[in-house]
């Protein structure tokens, strides 16, 4: 499963739950909700505050990774510059191995007709 499809997926499951159970304790408790005097009814009430946490979750995702992702790239670059440098010291060394390898060949073959 790809990351966003899984994204996609934790975020409709986080509303839909908030949702329920955001209804149910509404619901259990008798709680309404009241803005500058006026009943707020109780999708809207959840589905504002279901949406402010899924944004909240989304943003803190995108620094995990942005982190993450940084740590991992500073990384990969550190391993392919100490490569090049290694192949940048050792390459006439190298060349000449590989052109051994290529002229000595495997002489004990079985060819089978």
């Amino acid at each position: 499963m790809s990351f966003f499809k899984a994204l996609i997926l934790a975020i409709v499951a986080t509303i839909f739950l908030t949702y329920v159970f955001g209804i149910g304790m509404l619901e259990l408790m008798n709680v309404h909700v009241i803005m500058d005097g006026e009943v707020i009814e109780p999708l809207k009430a959840i589905g504002v505050s279901a949406l402010v946490v899924v944004l909240i979750v989304v943003i803190a995702l995108a620094i995990v990774l942005s982190v993450f992702g940084s740590l991992i790239f500073i990384f990969l670059v550190l391993c392919a510059s100490i490569a090049m440098v290694t192949i940048g010291v050792f390459w006439p060394i190298l060349l000449m191995a590989v052109v051994i390898w290529l002229f000595s060949g495997n002489k004990n073959t079985k060819r089978y007709a």
